[in-house]
């Protein structure tokens, strides 16, 4: 998640959030979090982000609003997952911690779906292995009632066939 993004969850300022971070760097490794490169978030900001929501979509290229603050010129700051988890011990208010939370519970629940999806995969695979079981043994069960309507066939024409020789009333 981007830090704007949870700056807006735990309703405070990028800034208080990014400094509150800075004097506690030790708890954020490179794998807890990370800035983005210039092209990486230009890639967002195209996908994304418009420069002033309360317009209609605009050019992205366009020139950016004056005035302090609507635009940040530092590159955003991505958090994984554990280090939204370590925000919850850098910041105190109880907003910060019940999104934290709610947070977590979200990462625990995609957890849960994609560990069910992998279930589901082996369930499915399983079914198609039992599957081709099952048609391999009703292809023996088909050949065995094709031999026995043939030898059935066989007899019937061997009774209904003609007689030769003497034939008797």
């Amino acid at each position: 998640m981007l830090d704007r993004d949870l700056a807006a969850l735990y309703e405070t300022e990028t800034g208080a959030l990014n400094l509150a971070v800075k004097r506690n760097i030790q708890r954020f490794p490179s794998d807890f979090m990370f800035q983005l490169t210039k092209e990486e978030f230009d890639s967002l900001r195209f996908q994304f982000e418009t420069l002033d929501t309360a317009e209609p979509l605009r050019l992205q290229n366009e020139i950016l609003d004056k005035g302090r603050g609507r635009h940040s010129k530092y590159l955003p700051y991505a958090f994984t997952e554990q280090g939204v988890a370590m925000l919850s011990g850098i910041l105190r208010s109880e907003k910060a911690i019940n999104m934290n939370i709610a947070i977590m519970r979200a990462f625990v629940e995609i957890r849960r779906i994609l560990l069910q999806q992998s279930d589901l995969r082996e369930q499915i695979r399983q079914i198609k292995d039992r599957m081709g079981e099952h048609d391999v043994q009703l292809g023996h069960i088909y050949d065995a009632m094709e031999n026995l309507l043939d030898e059935k066939a066989g007899q019937k024409k061997w009774d209904d066939r003609d007689r030769i020789g003497f034939k008797q009333r």
